[in-house]
């Protein structure tokens, strides 16, 4: 492939106009990803792709450990744009490499990166993952409960944040490999309070939601089905089972 094929994708996936702007597009992403990789893996992808896009992947010292929320904030920073933007053309450039490398490249570029790439190895792939933006998330819970965007916003981390210490850290990182990025912080605060699965009842569960949404268990318990029923539309049919089978028989009050 092509430089200017290469970027051309780029823009057409992003619906950029400018294609300046998806050459800074590709340069943040490949640059950023050039330093979460093996040695070993950016010079295989380096020796696939056109030369006007080798200096951007070359290896740059030590790799560094990081994740891709982390991934996305570098991306963020480089560009000065929002998070959501920078998924945005990340995304795009992470399908555009796609078609510029081989298929035995991409599931080596797979097997380098922690789970939560995912969403970005999928374009990478061709697997389109279809993530339901923050806003509609939140705005689906403001409409099921009633509440106002600030309010649903509330709720909606509360209640992550809760269910995320009540199952298993695995079936955390596979919620978050398929919910938005700004979504990804209430995950991960539960998770790291409760690396493994902490046992508690319902009015407990409902408890700590109320306590951390400020509100009263009754309204937490409203806000927490709102939440789910949300959830529950936005993530694959098989990690919804998998949360939904480590939950008691009394969460299903919740769920159903």
């Amino acid at each position: 492939m092509e430089y200017k094929e290469f970027i051309t994708i780029v823009a057409h996936e992003a619906v950029l106009d400018d294609i300046e702007q998806a050459e800074r597009a590709a340069q943040a992403t490949l640059e950023t990803l050039a330093r979460r990789l093996s040695p070993g893996q950016a010079r295989d992808l380096l020796a696939e792709l056109p030369a006007e896009l080798k200096p951007w992947i070359h290896p740059r010292g030590e790799r560094q450990i990081f994740d891709a929320d982390e991934f996305l904030r570098r991306v963020s920073g480089r560009l000065g744009v929002d998070m959501a933007t920078a998924e945005r053309l990340s995304r795009a450039v992470f399908y555009a490499l796609g078609r510029a490398v081989s298929t035995k490249e991409i599931a080596d570029l797979a097997a380098d990166l922690p789970g939560d790439f995912e969403p970005l190895i999928a374009e990478a792939q061709g697997r389109f993952a279809e993530i339901l933006p923050a806003e509609e998330f939140v705005n689906r819970v403001a409409t099921r409960a009633g509440l106002d965007t600030r309010g649903a916003q509330r709720a909606t981390e509360a209640t992550l944040e809760t269910l995320a210490e009540r199952v298993a850290g695995g079936d955390v990182d596979d919620l978050i490999g398929q919910l938005p990025v700004q979504l990804h912080g209430a995950l991960k605060r539960g998770r790291s309070e409760s690396p493994d699965a902490r046992r508690m009842s319902l009015d407990r569960f409902l408890a700590r939601i109320a306590q951390r949404e400020g509100v009263s268990p009754d309204k937490a318990r409203a806000h927490a089905r709102a939440v789910l029923a949300t959830l529950r539309e936005a993530v694959a049919d098989k990690e919804f089972f998998d949360l939904d089978a480590q939950l008691p028989a009394e969460f299903r009050t919740l769920i159903a």
